[in-house]
């Protein structure tokens, strides 16, 4: 029953504590042959052709000398039985065989080094493809931690030359050349006495058996539990690394308690690593046990032969060579084989990412049929987030006709951040329907749909592009430079540009770059400003873009952006209501619903929660407790 529980988990599939399990499927060693075959001919059809010679030659490699060594001690008994010193045909042999064994070793080594080269260039391309899956996958399933898993474990299988992917690759060059040696020296060793082979066979079986025991443990106990494990240690490293968390590191005096978070998580680890250990100590018991016994039954038939002068000298060294091969070969493919059979668990865990049916975007709608103008309506809207007892939203219901300015506000939590996710699409709901123009907005390609929109977040990232690149968010070769300049000149970097000695073409961050700047958290808003004035959407949404700027600096930037958009369709959330006066309409959201929606000066008249928010805030902005304020801040108010 347990080999049947680990054979396939459907995305979706839930633990018995009602938790999502991580997917998994087992395509088996020959179908995960073929998937790496089809890459490897994809990307590097050479490889396959130098595949075959790597492996001849490694097997001639092998026995070689056993021929040899029979050829010599032949040599020298036939020499020594006509009582002659005459040493010439033997050295001719040795530069024979000389020469021979240099051509073979230096093709070999030259052919083995393009093919692990090669082999890693093919892993490469399918970090790239990995890379692809996960930049195409919607932004709902990768805040998933059983998604987060699979990835890791997919990244895992992609993470070296040994292991995952190329492992199996290595892996698979190895046994192809170790079959070839035992195809040779099983059929010279069955000449002789069967009883060899069988003894071979027997000790390498039950050792074979042992180690896939030990396979099914190691990957069911350490690599598939320790995927959170890894995950988790991956996050503190960046967290003790990135330059984003050092002020707080330092300023908070967080040391202690991040190294104490990551002894804890690696003390998990190493447990279960210790438990790996022993399995694989378990395993080389067994191994050196029926070694031992093989070699002792090998040499005693040999010798009885010799001693019943059944074989030579000569055929003795030939066959106990071909025996030392065949069981080292034996010995290896066994060893080998398993370890290709953990890489292809591994390479499981990578085509269970790769075949995720992310979405299915059939029979959609072009966007044309829209039109130039964009009305919105939220129709008892309902959204819940994975394992939530409760919803977020709850029976929305709102109309945003096109050219109108929304502004959002509430206390935190009250949804409006999640309300921006589910009309950009980032979010699908759970209940009730988006539609834009009357079609509901999954009827069209999400491509598609994004382009509608020009959002600006609270936490701006940064690329390390060049900063036109940075505004254009597109390649070089297709981003307007002089457009570029024009957006972040009128977001307000104007004073910054100037500073730069390359100007918009000056290198953002040092990650790439060792001359690359950063910026400060209000030069990133505007950066992102300039973003969204640079793509030109129809609607312009805005999420707290102006968190790190003073009140006075958001309501002129505001204002100024306002006078941008000529026209456009607007959606701005701020927990500043002195910001959201110039807006047609604004929503107060309280517990992931509207309790309260007008104009600005309706919801004063109200003296309901907006106006009692409002008036919180403005208290804030009174001179020294005099109830005076500037000419700016009563207009902010």
């Amino acid at each position: 029953m347990k080999k049947k529980e680990n054979k396939t988990v459907l995305l979706g599939e839930r633990d018995e504590n009602g938790k999502y399990k991580v997917p998994h499927t087992c395509y088996g060693l020959v179908g995960n042959l073929k998937f790496l075959f089809r890459n490897i001919w994809k990307y590097r059809k050479l490889l396959v052709l130098m595949f075959v010679f790597g492996a001849v030659t490694q097997s001639v490699m092998r026995y070689l000398w056993s021929y040899i060594g029979k050829f010599m001690v032949d040599m020298i008994e036939a020499q020594a039985a006509m009582n002659t010193k005459e040493l010439l045909p033997l050295v001719r042999l040795l530069a024979v065989v000389a020469l021979v064994e240099v051509i073979a070793i230096g093709g070999q080594t030259i052919v083995s080094n393009r093919v692990y080269f090669n082999m890693t260039l093919v892993r490469f391309q399918m970090i790239t493809e990995k890379n692809d899956k996960l930049l195409s996958m919607n932004y709902q399933m990768l805040e998933q931690p059983h998604i987060l898993d699979l990835h890791q474990r997919a990244s895992n299988a992609l993470g070296g030359n040994w292991q995952g992917f190329e492992g199996m690759m290595n892996r698979t060059y190895i046994v192809a050349a170790q079959v070839v040696t035992m195809i040779v020296t099983a059929s010279t060793i069955i000449v002789l006495d069967p009883r060899l082979l069988l003894a071979l066979t027997v000790a390498m079986l039950i050792n074979y058996g042992s180690q896939r025991w030990s396979i099914r443990d190691d990957k069911k106990h350490f690599w598939d539990a320790t995927s959170t494990t890894r995950r988790q240690m991956s996050y503190m490293e960046r967290c003790t690394q990135d330059f984003d968390y050092a002020k707080d590191i330092r300023l908070f005096s967080l040391k202690p308690w991040l190294l104490k978070k990551q002894k804890g998580i690696l003390a998990d680890y190493r447990k279960k690593y210790n438990r790996s250990r022993n399995f694989w100590l378990r395993h080389s018991y067994i191994y050196c046990s029926t070694s031992l016994i093989a070699s002792a039954v090998m040499y005693y038939i040999l010798i009885t032969q010799v001693m019943h002068e059944s074989v030579s000298i000569g055929d003795f060294t030939l066959y106990l060579g071909m025996c030392g091969a065949f069981s080292q070969a034996l010995s290896d493919f066994y060893d080998n084989f398993g370890q290709l059979q953990f890489a292809s668990n591994m390479v499981d865990d990578l085509r269970t990412f790769m075949d995720l049916e992310v979405e299915k975007e059939e029979d959609c709608l072009d966007i044309g049929v829209l039109g130039d103008t964009f009305h919105f309506e939220f129709r008892d809207v309902c959204f819940r987030y994975e394992g939530a007892k409760e919803d977020t939203i709850r029976h929305l219901n709102l109309s945003f006709p096109a050219g109108q300015r929304l502004a959002v506000v509430g206390l935190n939590g009250a949804g409006k951040t999640t309300f921006i996710k589910l009309l950009l699409r980032l979010y699908d709901v759970t209940g009730g329907e988006i539609l834009v123009n009357g079609y509901n907005i999954k009827r069209f390609h999400r491509k598609d749909y994004y382009r509608l929109f020009a959002p600006v977040f609270q936490n701006v990232e940064l690329f390390a592009f060049p900063l036109a690149e940075n505004v254009s968010m597109k390649e070089p070769e297709r981003t307007d430079r002089e457009r570029a300049l024009a957006c972040l000149l009128q977001a307000g970097m104007e004073e910054k540009i100037n500073s730069l000695e390359k100007g918009i073409d000056t290198e953002i961050l040092k990650v790439l770059h060792e001359d690359g700047v950063d910026l400060s958290g209000g030069e990133k808003q505007k950066l992102a400003l300039a973003r969204a004035l640079y793509k030109d959407a129809p609607v312009i949404v805005l999420d707290e873009p102006t968190a790190a700027l003073d009140a006075l600096a958001e309501y002129e930037l505001y204002q100024n952006f306002d006078k941008m958009m000529e026209g456009k369709s607007a959606v701005y959330i701020s927990h500043r209501l002195s910001s959201t006066r110039f807006c047609d309409r604004i929503a107060m959201f309280m517990d992931g619903r509207i309790v309260e929606y007008g104009t600005h000066e309706e919801l004063l008249a109200k003296q309901g929660e907006y106006a009692r928010m409002f008036e919180v805030q403005a208290q804030y902005y009174e001179k020294d407790g005099k109830g005076e304020a500037t000419h700016e801040e009563r207009e902010c108010h």
